[in-house]
């Protein structure tokens, strides 16, 4: 299972749910969750053939900012 870390701008409830019908339709994203306590309000990624650009584009598409953590 590959894990990817974001450092995003989703940092509620209602951002949540506004961003979970992207990424639950992202095909290569299997499981997903915010770290919202976090200051960079981290989003995890998991998926066994995970696409960086995959994540990052549903992420964009919903609206909210995203970068990947080195």
């Amino acid at each position: 299972m590959k894990i990817l870390q974001f450092k995003t701008n989703i940092n509620c409830g209602n951002c949540i749910r506004a961003v979970s019908g992207f990424l639950d339709e992202a095909p290569t994203v299997e499981q997903w969750e915010v770290d919202t306590e976090n200051l960079d309000k981290i989003l995890t990624v998991q998926g066994a053939d995970l696409s960086l650009d995959e994540v990052v584009q549903a992420v964009e598409e919903a609206g909210f900012a995203i970068e990947p953590l080195a």
